[in-house]
């Protein structure tokens, strides 16, 4: 089994150190709803996690949540609320929809709020080793101490110097990143050695990793985005508290979700909520539309892709549903060169694109072998393992009544003429009323959409 390793820039041979895989996966930062994006990130790595437990594996899953931060404040004081109320709200939807992407929880969910006392261990240490110093209340990690920085993202320091777009006067160095954050007015602060504030970004992750996983872990993992700066100071912050590399032995970063060419990004606003996108697809057909590109590649969203995956979804559905008449002393479909093609794809970086493809050349044989009369049962009890591997359910798709859907469609055709004649008011009383009873219309350049 090989993986692609960012650290190296190859792929290498994956030797956990014994058969409990630790892994680590940088979790949300809590000021808004997820989006497709993150689902792409999750459902990526919860399909390493299903697989690694398919070869025989147990993985001890450790995910974050950053419920303090910059944008948390910022948003909080937008709507009124306390930050960590909003951040709890956001941590709450994020659970509601990964579980709707029938995404596997992590074992531990640790809180930045709640790792405080680590966060300010580890910067103690880094102090007596020189690795960090204080300035105007907050404490800075210096760069320069560490011969190794820019390890990860293959970057030297000079180069990184002239691409930075600001310098604060208190660091020392440019490129130093803070571990301590002295607090402002009216912000939520936690008490240190160095006054009251609340931790850098990059400090909480060393904190949670170091202390739920250990010293060096197996698995850490995250988007392409958070490669530099944000792994490369995790590295750095680490390796310098615990005198020990590696921090951690494989880093595996997915590509990331586009939207009309740009990064899926909350603070952007250039985004399709997780909610959103469930209102129009099955959670199948996300997880097939974000796993036949392979992990590492950038992706585009297009609800016409998206289309295309319900109908993939339908056609996995049906070959493993299906009861075909046959023969008791029918000859057997053989799968088994075809779990072991699957193998084969994801031992080789997580393939998944591949090992859908699979799944689809299994589809088809079974479709003929229930056409001949063959004995598809196992074959079937295949198809869904494999599937199962790859976080797919293949379960109907909850659905209206045939009698309620023909019902919407005729009352949305009627609007759709209302409408051409100007007939604004009696459009507008059919969407209220449709709302009244749970259905939202909405209008897009194609036509009327209904959930």
């Amino acid at each position: 089994m090989k993986v692609f390793n960012t650290l190296t820039g190859k792929k290498e041979d994956f030797h956990p150190r014994n058969k409990v895989v630790t892994m680590y996966v940088c979790g949300i930062t809590a000021y808004d709803q997820s989006h497709i994006g993150h689902a792409m990130t999750y459902i990526i790595f919860d399909v390493i996690k299903r697989y690694l437990g398919f070869k025989g594996y147990e993985v001890k899953h450790v995910q974050n949540f950053t419920d303090i931060d910059d944008k948390i404040i910022e948003r909080a004081n937008q709507v009124g609320m306390a930050p960590l109320e909003l951040a709890n709200r956001y941590v709450e939807q994020y659970f509601t929809d990964m579980d709707a992407l029938n995404v596997e929880r992590a074992d531990i969910y640790p809180r930045a709020t709640a790792e405080i006392p680590k966060v300010i261990e580890i910067i103690q240490l880094l102090l007596t080793k020189e690795y960090a110093y204080e300035s105007e209340g907050s404490v800075y990690f210096r760069v320069r101490n560490f011969p190794n920085y820019g390890k990860l993202s293959h970057r030297n320091l000079s180069d990184t110097i002239s691409q930075a777009s600001t310098y604060e006067e208190k660091k020392e160095y440019p490129l130093d990143f803070a571990l301590w954050k002295m607090s402002k007015p009216g912000e939520p602060f936690w008490e240190s050695p160095w006054g009251r504030g609340r931790p850098g970004w990059h400090i909480e992750c060393s904190a949670m990793a170091l202390k739920y996983l250990g010293e060096s872990m197996d698995i850490h993992g995250g988007g392409q985005d958070l490669v530099f700066p944000h792994h490369e100071n995790e590295i750095a912050q680490s390796e310098s508290f615990t005198g020990l590399a590696p921090f951690a032995r494989y880093w595996l970063h997915n590509g990331l979700m586009q939207l009309d060419k740009q990064k899926m990004s909350k603070s952007t606003g250039n985004l399709v909520s997780v909610k959103d996108a469930l209102n129009h697809f099955s959670s199948d057909a996300i997880r097939l539309f974000i796993l036949s590109s392979h992990y590492r590649s950038p992706l585009t969203y297009s609800e016409q892709a998206l289309e295309a995956s319900e109908q993939g979804t339908e056609r996995l559905r049906w070959a493993v549903t299906h009861r075909a008449n046959m023969d008791r002393e029918a000859a057997m479909l053989n799968a088994q060169p075809f779990e072991q093609k699957f193998i084969e794809a994801m031992d080789d970086d997580f393939n998944t694109a591949q090992a859908i493809a699979t799944l689809f050349e299994l589809t088809k044989e079974i479709n003929r072998g229930a056409e001949l009369g063959i004995n598809i049962t196992e074959a079937q009890h295949t198809l869904l393992k494999l599937a199962g591997t790859l976080g797919l359910t293949l379960k109907e798709k909850p659905r209206a009544t045939p009698d309620a859907e023909a019902f919407v469609r005729l009352l949305v055709s009627i609007r759709e003429d209302l409408r051409q004649n100007q007939q604004w008011q009696l459009a507008d009383k059919i969407r209220s009323g449709l709302a009244e009873l749970g259905v939202t219309l909405e209008d897009t350049p194609q036509g009327t959409r209904w959930k």
